[in-house]
């Protein structure tokens, strides 16, 4: 009889043979076992689905392998969709295909859910990875901050007040949360409207949901490795100068999805009108931030007399 496994692992990926076999074994190397890995191929054209069904066929009652129906490519929301759809763990976690988890991440993870069984979304920081090889050597030393004090659980809708894009905090790599799957079926999984470009806040308009929804768990521990590439989907936008018009999709988004839920926070409103004011009123923010920068520049000058 096929025991459900404590955790859905979740990789997707396209175009990815550089990387996926290490974030698979980094799967393959927690000490903790409760877990299943789903390989979702989002129309790879690369070698990237050899790679997974060499895994698949080398550890079948561990691993599976999926693809779309037509093979085609549909973004990463709508593949972690297929993934979730496709999962029997009671907890989600996903890892990018260009990332790594560290030995003890599920491990940990199970122990601090088992003590707070009231969250339905834990996460901690992550070290940025600035390098393109398999040396931890070559990993950055900077760890990702969290914008609450550490090991505290956190109620909605607080983080979408703390966390990046309203909030001034980091946002959670989604290669270190686990969310825990009726979380996800609750609020509709992943929003596939945020394909092509978007797709570099496809993490965003899904964790606004979870924020809204559930209580998180915010842990010190790292967990993860984030590895930073030229590649990547928000490296490529940002050299291409769409961030602007990428940030206005989603919080033009988060303003519709508000209204459906009928949401009255008045903290979250304030937030996001805050947030969209600078593109519905483009000259007046201008006119705003050069007072602003001349008030910054002048109080300098006095300064620099009274040094």
């Amino acid at each position: 009889m096929r025991t459900e496994p404590l955790f859905s692992a979740i990789i997707i990926f396209y175009n990815a043979e550089q990387f996926l076999a290490e974030a698979i074994d980094s799967v393959l190397n927690q000490s903790e076992e409760s877990w299943e890995l789903l390989l979702v191929d989002d129309g790879s054209k690369d070698g990237s689905a050899a790679i997974a069904r060499e895994y698949v066929h080398r550890i079948p009652e561990k691993i599976r392998y999926l693809q779309h129906p037509d093979q085609a490519n549909h973004g990463m929301s709508a593949t972690r969709n297929l993934g979730v759809r496709n999962s029997s763990g009671e907890w989600i976690a996903f890892l990018d295909a260009d990332d790594i988890w560290l030995p003890m991440k599920l491990a940990e993870q199970k122990a601090l859910l088992s003590s707070h069984k009231e969250a339905g979304l834990l996460y901690g920081s992550y070290l940025y990875w600035s390098s393109w090889s398999s040396e931890l050597t070559q990993t950055s030393d900077f760890q990702r901050g969290i914008s609450v004090p550490p090991n505290t659980l956190v109620y909605p809708p607080n983080l979408m007040l703390l966390n990046y894009p309203l909030g001034k905090g980091p946002a959670p790599s989604m290669s270190d949360l686990a969310v825990r799957k009726t979380v996800v079926d609750r609020v509709g999984g992943f929003e596939e409207s945020f394909s092509g470009i978007y797709q570099m806040y496809e993490d965003q308009a899904f964790l606004a949901k979870v924020y809204l929804a559930t209580v998180a768990f915010v842990s010190a521990q790292c967990w993860s490795y984030y590895r930073q590439t030229p590649t990547s989907c928000s490296a490529v936008n940002q050299a291409a100068g769409n961030y602007d018009e990428i940030r206005r999709f989603f919080l033009e988004h988060l303003e519709r999805y508000l209204a459906s839920q009928n949401n009255q926070n008045p903290l979250i409103w304030r937030a996001l009108r805050r947030a969209l004011w600078p593109y519905r009123h483009p000259y007046l923010s201008k006119i705003s931030s050069l007072r602003c920068g001349g008030l910054r520049r002048f109080r300098r000058f006095l300064s620099s007399l009274n040094a």
